[in-house]
């Protein structure tokens, strides 16, 4: 399994170099309790609410051998994903052999050195992106 983030049309890809040992999508629904005078608590189902996704790992700044991908070291990850969220536009997380693939935004990224290594631990916090259409009408 690999993680994917990309940005703009996969103008700039990140294969994130340490799989996460769990990754969880929480998926709500918006569901709302209104209290009555005969019935006390009622609940109307809602629409589903927007997914959100934590992915909590480190960049290593040095080799390991179970490292995925090469490509950049610790800090240059973090640069990336402090530049995407300066765009302020979605990016993309597709998870392979899953059916995870998604437009998503940066809700948070924490990130900082843990110990001694010189590795980069963070915590990624995504939420669903729904593109809208709007649909034009004539006046």
């Amino acid at each position: 399994m690999d993680i994917y983030l990309s940005i703009n049309n996969r103008e700039q890809v990140i294969r994130l170099p340490v799989v996460p040992k769990e990754i969880k999508i929480q998926s709500d629904m918006d569901n709302t309790t209104f209290n009555t005078i005969t019935l006390g608590d009622i609940k109307l189902i809602g629409l589903p609410a927007l997914k959100t996704v934590s992915i909590q790992s480190f960049f290593p700044q040095q080799e390991y051998s179970f490292t995925r991908d090469k490509t950049y070291k610790g800090w240059e990850y973090v640069e990336i994903i402090v530049a995407w969220k300066a765009r302020r536009e979605p990016i993309r997380l597709i998870i392979t052999e899953t059916p995870i693939n998604m437009a998503c935004t940066i809700e948070s990224f924490e990130y900082g050195p843990q110990d001694g290594t010189g590795d980069v631990y963070y915590t990624l916090s995504l939420s669903e992106f729904k593109f809208v259409q709007l649909e034009q009408r004539s006046v």
